[in-house]
């Protein structure tokens, strides 16, 4: 999907690069697709509250097949229509209910509604999409809370897992797969403590069979920086605390599994295979990466990537791509891939890059690491090879050591360096000693025409 001037939203096969379909949609704001590709959503910028701004395309035939007014749009209500991995299942957020639909026909209008008074955003599990999870804030001295329904109509009369909090102004909700752990990083406005401008967060664990509801303990005081289910669903990762960061690997039942050490880190990405991971350091941070074998519990490299606004795993788990785009950052900006221990892959340099991803495939179609072939030999860019393929040390070392900045220099400061350069040089001497004798001897020459 390519969303360009004009209002316009293109489809293309990623195989054959061919368009297959294209929508011109006055207004728009924002665009999803659903998981497999069958839906197209939309917003627009609404002009009366009778104008039906959020529209659902069929990608296939063309047509809107659902349509409804959204007010407006935020970060916790957009995607307004939310869908499972599998599509089997979706549903959005209205006022004090979430509504759910049959995916595969949405000329059925809504099959059933989830009354939650006060519901102010809601994460729908995606694999499988037997789940929901609410968020309702603090009201007239209650608690905020999050919930746990199932989806199912008749299973919807209590709440399978429920925790309550005070001082919490917004949540992220992070399911894993297989739906069976709810974890919520809870973040308040106000630190009481004092110790952090923007506030305090904390993590609570929640899982779909009531097992465990609480915090998660973590060994550090500060924000959260990051938080990370691995693609089995089975263990999770934390970036945490004032910096340096401490990163954590803990599994299902809270308890810690590896400590990663602490650094200049606010990012924690798990590769799709599970195996390896990395840490990194982007926004106002300087790039620093590290990369992980989970499962042999040691460091395989670290690395740098500067102003990198993006960053994520290819699907067979080999490759690390980061991305500089803009508007985030208006020069400078590349893509840059990275083998899984960190050594430098390639390197590609645009003028302007406004957004790079790889092509979504499934990581159940690769083989294990070893077997795998090259995903990325047939990108025809200019390829930058590195030198190191990793360490077999103890305590591996940098496979592409940063290079440390040069120091600003004004512009007339650079002329005044190299007249200075001049005035001491040895040249400038001797230059002054022929300058004199050159004197001398023209006015030896006015003396002797004088007589």
């Amino acid at each position: 999907m390519v969303t360009k001037a004009d209002s316009v939203i293109s489809f293309y096969d990623s195989s054959t690069l061919k368009e297959i379909r294209s929508f011109q949609i006055p207004n728009v704001v924002a665009s999803a697709l659903s998981p497999h590709g069958t839906y197209l959503q939309t917003f627009q910028k609404a002009t009366t509250p009778q104008e039906k701004n959020v529209v659902l395309w069929s990608v296939e035939t063309g047509d809107p097949v659902y349509q409804q007014f959204q007010k407006n749009m935020t970060k916790a209500t957009w995607p307004s229509i939310r869908f499972s991995s599998d599509e089997a299942v979706a549903c959005r957020l209205a006022t004090n209910e979430i509504q759910f639909f049959d995916a595969a026909d949405f000329s059925k209008g809504i099959s059933h509604r989830l009354r939650i008074s006060g519901v102010a955003a809601v994460e729908l599990s995606k694999a499988p999409g037997s789940h929901v999870a609410a968020f309702v804030p603090e009201s007239k001295g209650s608690p905020a809370s999050v919930q746990i329904y199932a989806c199912g109509k008749e299973l919807q009369s209590q709440p399978l897992a429920r925790r309550s909090f005070f001082q919490c102004s917004t949540v992220q909700l992070n399911w894993n797969n297989g739906s069976t752990g709810l974890l919520v990083v809870v973040q308040s406005d106000v630190d009481k403590t004092n110790q952090s401008y923007y506030g305090e967060s904390k993590l609570h664990y929640l899982t779909t069979d009531g097992t465990h509801e609480g915090l998660v303990s973590l060994r550090k005081e500060g924000p959260i920086h990051d938080v990370q289910w691995s693609y089995s669903g089975k263990e999770f990762a934390v970036v945490y605390g004032f910096m340096p960061a401490n990163a954590t690997v803990f599994d299902k039942k809270c308890k810690p599994l590896l400590e990663l050490g602490s650094g200049p880190y606010n990012t924690v990405r798990w590769n799709p295979k599970g195996k390896f991971l990395c840490l990194a350091g982007f926004g106002n941070l300087p790039g620093d990466m590290a990369f992980w074998d989970i499962i042999d519990k040691k460091q395989l490299g670290t690395t740098r990537a500067e102003c990198s606004v993006t960053s994520e795993w290819s699907a067979d788990g080999r490759y690390f791509m980061t991305a500089t785009t803009a508007p985030r950052l208006q020069v400078d900006n590349c893509i840059k891939i990275f083998h899984y221990n960190g050594s430098l892959f390639f390197k590609k340099m645009f003028d302007k890059l406004f957004q790079a991803d790889w092509k979504p495939e499934s990581p159940d179609k690769f083989g294990e690491i070893a077997e795998l072939i090259k995903s990325v030999d047939s990108m025809k860019v200019e390829e930058i090879k590195s030198q190191g393929q990793g360490s077999t040390s103890k305590k591996p070392a940098s496979v592409n050591p940063p290079q440390k900045p040069a120091a600003y220099r004004p512009p007339h400061a650079k002329n005044a360096a190299a007249v200075q350069a001049e005035v001491f040089s040895d040249n400038y001497g001797r230059n002054e000693q022929e300058c004199a004798q050159k004197q001398e001897e023209e006015r030896e020459t006015k003396g002797e025409k004088g007589s």
